[in-house]
């Protein structure tokens, strides 16, 4: 097939470690190696993505660089058998916009083992809706659930709540049955969060014990922590007897200042989501989940938030500032 040509939003890095991103003209011939050849309909904002084309070598080592984590599009060609052209298909985590040309581009290149065939209850766009960030939300119950979470044992507290992670967590535990209680540092954010299913609203600030005690009174059965530092350390103290807390991101910090005291007196589960790197049998267990018990199609549209290549920056600088609230979709 000949080479087709595309727009692509592109991160370069300058002589002087600078960085400067624009829309840039490619060709398929410029897209890394791999068996499946995917047109681009959506891509999805991720705080990942920022600090990618932000030049953090952290996160992307070498430039000039396709940001996007997250993708979903139709399969042009493909010299695996398992897919054909014309699947609907969804691409997210792995090294996809990393280190591997990304999602932010008309067209992706990408290994046959990174491809989930798209659930027929989602569209392409609902997909990058939930892109990453609900697969993580919906991953993090998906353990705490294997460890015997339930609703019955009480509400579950997510932290960070009108994020990205965190607001598909709150949709999601909602859509689950349990009640939710989520955090967040937005007062005006409350509606929004009751749309999504919430039934308590809290400031951040009620997850930051500072009282330096190793247990507190139990405030929650469980927790999805997406804020990391003292926020998951309280999220711990506060869990009730054998509840789970998932740690899937760090916004506030690293850092866990905590003691052994919740895990061996209270016998609270710590578990650790990644992602990134998840296995396909659990990633296609979980996008079961989300296209049937865990469906939230309906609280979708309440998250998103519509750009394109051409508005992206104005949303990696807001992102970048934490002012953002639910999903950005990136229309291609």
């Amino acid at each position: 097939m000949p080479a087709t040509i595309f727009r692509a939003f592109r991160v370069t890095e300058h002589e002087d470690k600078t960085f400067t991103r624009a829309i840039e003209t490619l060709s398929t011939d410029d897209l890394p190696e791999g068996e499946v050849l995917v047109k681009v309909h959506y891509s999805a904002l991720n705080y990942k993505d920022a600090l990618s084309a932000s030049g953090n070598k952290g996160v992307s080592r070498n430039f000039p660089h396709t940001p996007g984590i997250d993708a979903a599009g139709v399969v042009e060609e493909s010299l695996d058998s398992r897919f054909s052209p014309g699947d609907e298909v969804i691409v997210t985590s792995y090294d996809l916009g990393m280190n591997h040309a990304g999602g932010f581009a008309e067209y992706i290149r990408v290994p046959a083992g990174w491809v989930v065939p798209k659930p027929a209850a989602f569209s392409l766009r609902e997909s990058m809706i939930l892109g990453t960030a609900g697969l993580t939300a919906a991953m993090c119950l998906y353990k705490m659930e294997k460890m015997g979470q339930n609703p019955s044992m009480g509400k579950v507290l997510v932290t960070g709540a009108t994020g990205g992670v965190g607001s598909m967590a709150v949709a999601i535990a909602a859509k689950a049955g349990y009640g939710v209680i989520a955090s967040t540092g937005k007062a005006e954010a409350a509606d929004y969060l009751r749309e999504l299913g919430a039934t308590d609203i809290v400031d951040r600030q009620a997850v930051n014990d500072e009282s330096k005690r190793p247990l507190l009174k139990p405030q929650w059965a469980g927790a999805i922590d997406t804020v990391g530092d003292n926020t998951l350390a309280t999220a711990l103290k506060a869990c009730g007897k054998e509840g789970s807390v998932a740690s899937c991101g760090l916004v506030a910090s690293p850092k866990l200042p905590t003691s052994v005291f919740p895990f061996i007196l209270n016998g609270v589960n710590l578990l650790g989501v990644d992602s990134a790197e998840c296995g396909m049998e659990t990633r296609m267990a979980v996008w079961n989940k989300l296209a049937n018990e865990w469906n939230i199609t309906d609280k979708l549209e309440k998250t998103a938030i519509d750009t394109n290549l051409d508005g992206l920056e104005e949303h990696i600088q807001q992102i970048l500032k934490g002012n953002i609230k639910g999903r950005v979709v990136v229309s291609l």
